[in-house]
């Protein structure tokens, strides 16, 4: 007779090795690149966008500097208006120019809110041109 041979299913292997879970990280490593690259460009965009503003940014300081170079002094009256007007925007850099300002709005009292101004006296031209030499941007 025939003798059944039973097989056993759980024979021990030595040369296969159980399954393992692989740790996959390329898809955070994507993420991390597509998130910094999309900072990189908004902040290259943010300091094109500043470039941009400055290059076409008026300079209030600048344009009343060059108003006051270009003012004529044989136009006394407008002369004075203008130079109190346009000296306002430097009166408050430093108290030298504080005390300038009031000096030469002082002296420039005699000729505004009158109908016929005589010209600039000498020492009026000498103040309004040291006035005009201590001013910068």
């Amino acid at each position: 007779m025939k003798e059944k041979v039973q097989q056993q299913f759980d024979i021990p292997l030595h040369d296969i090795k159980p399954i393992v879970e692989v740790q996959e990280y390329s898809m955070y490593y994507f993420i991390a690149l597509l998130i910094g690259s999309i900072l990189l460009v908004l902040l290259l965009s943010y300091f094109i966008y500043l470039w941009y503003k400055k290059r076409n940014s008026f300079n209030l300081r600048e344009y009343h500097l060059q108003k006051i170079h270009e003012l004529d002094l044989s136009d006394t009256k407008a002369t004075a208006y203008a130079l109190s007007q346009y000296g306002l925007t430097f009166k408050d850099d430093s108290p030298r120019h504080l005390e300038m300002y009031k000096n030469i709005s002082e002296r420039l009292m005699a000729y505004k809110y009158k109908k016929n101004v005589d010209a600039f006296d000498e020492e009026t031209k000498g103040y309004i041109e040291l006035y005009r030499g201590m001013l910068d941007v």
